[in-house]
């Protein structure tokens, strides 16, 4: 490269900053660079666009700008072409939360690209103890926070010193913020942890719920919410007696496919929705775990997988249902099902006389999907209730056409964008999508289907008006 053109390329690069003598003189030499450098200079101000008052500037060379003919020289004298060191073209506003802006390379024929990730340094991020070392919290919860961008795990509750000491060493846990179910109420005196995740039997989640909110922190918790409605009832009176929020795990009110379903039947898509069917199986086999224990669990498959069926249909609708109708059947001697029950299956009627057929079973192949049957079309998800692999289609006609469209959305976390909401709600002092009340009419609704497969009869349910009653505001969506 000649000197000229190292000039020039070093004054691009450097055309907001001073150049040092020194720099300037090696370069161009003592005697032939003040015109160059001076007319390139104008020349490269001047052809730079101002930015408006209130606008990101644009930082960055773009690819035109770029001398692609340089030489790389290794330390053993071999050469290869090679290019400057740039940064593509592109905006950064000066807010931590967003996103930087590169420049475009796809058009409009293929699916935009999301957002940059915006995540928050550590410690902006709002601090969580999870409570209880399970399946969930070790298969799901604890990886999720790779993919948070607002929550980080800065505390361990577990009744398993072995267990906790191992898993703190592997998330960076401080050794005095792992606390026994006996040293709980300490927690309090942690100034790290903003928010409790209770991930314990449902036996356990209104005791640990109260105390936690005793202890000054707001509480993530898992569904079911409780074991009767008496028990959610109090959980949200400790949490507003406490000045804390409580919101209720319900993943899917997260989901990008949940919620593009939710989309298209809100904004009556294939015209006005006439009925849902929706299934969430799956097949157990330990009796002596805790799912098994009525007094632990509550119940068998209606309150750990039928839930979903139940929530998610009342998600879809924004409407309450205003009557069940059930039928429920364990096999006699199966050891599973000695306490709870191993099939449910119920109707539920909404206004509008809209119509919600759900079953879920203990003891089958893993079937989890729903479809909404509309007056025009339908729209069909499978893996529904599932931590990854949504399959949504839809179909309608088209004059003498069929059409059957398999949609592709991006797939994120579901555990790390419902812990992330809930983070901003606590930094922004909002109301969670899924608070307590959310859980409180689930549990209603829940017992009125116990009740009508017991009494083999219809149960009317209390009239509810008007839409998303029991949620919060829609979360932000990244």
């Amino acid at each position: 490269m000649s000197i000229t053109n190292e000039l020039l390329n070093t004054v691009l690069r450097h055309a907001s900053q001073e150049v040092s003598r020194k720099e300037f003189l090696n370069l161009a030499g003592r005697g032939l660079a003040v015109g160059v450098a001076a007319g390139s200079l104008v020349s490269c101000q001047s052809d730079t666009p101002k930015a408006s008052a209130g606008s990101t500037p644009t930082t960055g060379t773009p690819a035109s700008d770029v001398d692609a003919a340089t030489v790389y020289a290794a330390p053993d004298g071999q050469k290869v072409p090679s290019s400057e060191a740039v940064s593509p073209p592109a905006k950064v506003p000066a807010g931590l939360d967003k996103p930087i802006e590169l420049e475009a390379w796809k058009s409009d024929v293929d699916p935009k690209s999301g957002p940059t990730p915006t995540p928050l340094p550590p410690d902006k991020r709002v601090g969580y103890a999870l409570v209880g070392l399970g399946h969930l919290t070790l298969e799901e919860l604890l990886p999720a926070f790779g993919e948070c961008k607002k929550s980080k795990p800065v505390a361990l509750v577990s009744g398993s010193p072995e267990k906790l000491k191992k898993v703190a060493q592997q998330y960076g846990i401080k050794p005095e913020s792992c606390y026994s179910y006996q040293d709980y109420d300490k927690l309090k005196d942690n100034p790290e942890v903003q928010v409790i995740y209770i991930v314990l039997p449902n036996s356990m989640h209104a005791e640990y719920t109260i105390r936690g909110a005793q202890a000054g922190k707001h509480i993530l918790c898992e569904k079911p919410m409780a074991n009767s409605s008496q028990e959610c009832q109090a959980m949200i009176d400790a949490c507003k007696k406490a000045n804390r929020k409580l919101m209720i795990a319900y993943r899917i009110q997260y989901e990008p496919y949940n919620r593009e379903v939710r989309k298209m039947l809100r904004s009556n898509k294939f015209g006005p929705v006439k009925y849902i069917q929706a299934q969430n199986s799956q097949s157990s086999a330990n009796p002596d775990h805790w799912r098994h224990k009525k007094a632990l669990a509550g119940g068998g498959a209606l309150p750990d997988i039928g839930l979903y069926c139940l929530n998610t249909s009342r998600f879809l609708l924004g409407t309450e249902p205003t009557e069940v109708s059930a039928y429920m059947h364990s096999t006699p001697g199966n050891p599973l099902f000695k306490e709870v029950e191993e099939l449910m299956s119920w109707q539920m009627r909404f206004p509008g006389g809209i119509t919600v057929d759900s079953i879920t079973h203990y003891n089958t192949h893993d079937s989890r999907f729903y479809r909404v049957s509309a007056e025009r079309g339908w729209m069909h998800l499978n893996n529904a209730y599932a931590y990854q692999g949504q399959q949504l289609q839809t179909s309608h006609a088209e004059g003498p056409a069929k059409l059957q469209n398999q949609i592709t959305i991006p797939a994120k976390n579901q555990f790390a964008a419902e812990m992330d909401h809930f983070s901003e709600c606590v930094m922004e002092d909002k109301k969670p999508h899924t608070p307590g009340e959310e859980g409180l009419q689930d549990q209603r609704i829940m017992e009125a289907i116990y009740q009508s497969a017991r009494e083999g009869r219809p149960v009317k349910l209390s009239t509810v008006a008007g839409e998303d009653v029991f949620r919060g505001p829609e979360p932000k969506q990244a």
